[in-house]
């Protein structure tokens, strides 16, 4: 039974590792590394969701009475380039924050903000 769901358990250790990350950490690169954690736990979640057992691609073939969606896997796709676009852009406004406030804490950046 356990291992039936093995996806869902390795989904929902990713998702929790992630968020711990995101509330936890006080650096900003490393509070992107959980987003991209958490973001990886859904596109399993989601690839697992989408998984038919016993079916095959959806080319027409003799014998064949069950196929898999492929609909899913290129939604993944293109979650993933646009989950790449948004950690370069992420990691672009951390690289400016850097040379504005000397650091990518966020507890010194509040301080400097308050002055």
């Amino acid at each position: 039974m356990i291992l039936d769901l093995f996806n869902y358990w390795v989904v929902i250790a990713l998702m929790m590792i992630g968020f711990f990350i995101v509330i936890a950490r006080g650096n900003l690169v490393k509070k992107i590394i959980g987003l991209n954690i958490f973001q990886t736990s859904v596109f399993i979640f989601y690839i697992s969701a989408g998984k038919v057992n016993g079916g095959t691609a959806p080319i027409v073939v003799e014998g064949a009475k069950l196929y898999s969606n492929p609909l899913p896997h290129v939604l993944i796709l293109t979650a993933i380039v646009v989950g790449i676009a948004t950690t370069a852009l992420a990691l672009s406004l951390v690289i400016r924050i850097k040379a504005n406030y000397g650091s990518v804490e966020e507890s010194v950046i509040l301080k400097q903000d308050k002055l």
